[in-house]
């Protein structure tokens, strides 16, 4: 072991991002954590660690209302995330991750960098994550593991999630028929998944017909979605999970052009736990490829996901 690497073990890290948090327990750091986001809640073992963010939004709140705060809130240019400041600084973390891809998903980065600007002595390094495509989230596991000091746990990680992502393309790059699927982030307003999602709906053995990988979900219109007229709809809202996307699901079910739509009409409407999968670029990105070539192709895949990642409409 280098003498970095042994600087870099003594560090305490504050991950103020759940794909962070959950890169950190995968490369076995979890004992160096000693403060989490309000939102990071996986793994079971993190969750008695102090909180150091929390939300301005009542999430309890329906889909188009929180849609409404959130759109207040850019509005007066106000911060949807209050940061714990003096608790940050009582924790007095060596390494704080945090991310720079989506302002309404977690903290950003300047929120972080001005909690911090004033402290005195030895400020804290910052490791922000941006992943937009599946690459950048290996990218961002290998960074992670190089500025922890384990470089190679990172890679025996890498290289088993690589393996399981393999072992789906080796059945789906040989497949003649390619479902189209629409897979859908916000139910009301709409919005289709971007970034990492159309790539894992293409690795899935699907054709992804709304949304373009590397690039930001797009918000779209009903008209939209019934002129692409996908034979799979795929529900995976940010930040619900199961119970709660099945709670909000109404607006799509009931909008009077839903009944016109292939997928409603051969009940291949799908959802999904968007919190603990689609929605966090970290090493369970492969749970969600799972569970997408569980729907588009189950009589392919079965890697025990229904009924906990996923469900029938």
């Amino acid at each position: 072991m280098t003498r970095a690497s042994m600087f870099f073990r003594k560090k305490q890290i504050v991950s103020l991002l759940p794909a962070a948090t959950e890169i950190v327990c995968a490369l076995g750091a979890a004992s160096r954590l000693v403060g989490r986001s309000h939102e990071c809640d996986y793994p079971p073992e993190i969750i008695h660690l102090p909180a150091c963010t929390s939300s301005r939004l009542d999430t309890a709140a329906g889909s188009l209302e929180i849609d409404r705060q959130v759109k207040t809130l850019a509005r007066d240019a106000v911060s949807i995330y209050r940061i714990d400041t003096e608790l940050l600084k009582k924790l007095q973390p060596g390494i704080i991750l945090t991310q720079a891809q989506c302002d309404v998903c977690a903290v950003s980065l300047p929120e972080v960098e001005q909690a911090v600007g004033d402290w005195l002595g030895a400020r804290p390094q910052i490791i922000s994550l941006a992943p937009c495509r599946l690459v950048d989230i290996w990218g961002d596991i290998s960074r992670v593991a190089d500025t922890l000091g384990l470089a190679n746990p990172g890679r025996k990680v890498l290289r088993s999630l690589k393996n399981r992502v393999v072992n789906i393309i080796e059945k789906t790059c040989v497949l003649k028929q390619r479902p189209s699927v629409a897979c859908i982030e916000w139910i009301e307003p709409l919005m289709a998944a971007g970034n990492w999602v159309p790539e894992l709906v293409q690795l899935a053995g699907g054709s992804n017909v709304i949304g373009e990988p590397g690039k930001h979900s797009p918000w779209i219109d009903w008209e939209t979605l019934l002129r692409h007229d996908p034979e799979i709809i795929i529900v995976m809202p940010c930040g619900f999970d199961l119970r709660r996307t099945r709670a909000e699901i109404a607006p799509l079910t009931r909008h009077p052009a839903s009944s016109k739509l292939r997928a409603v009409k051969n009940r291949r409407v799908f959802l999904t736990d968007g919190n603990q999968y689609f929605n966090r670029p970290g090493p369970r990105v492969v749970e969600s490829l799972e569970i997408l070539a569980e729907i588009i192709h189950p009589d392919r895949f079965n890697f025990g996901h229904k009924g906990k990642g996923w469900e029938r409409l």
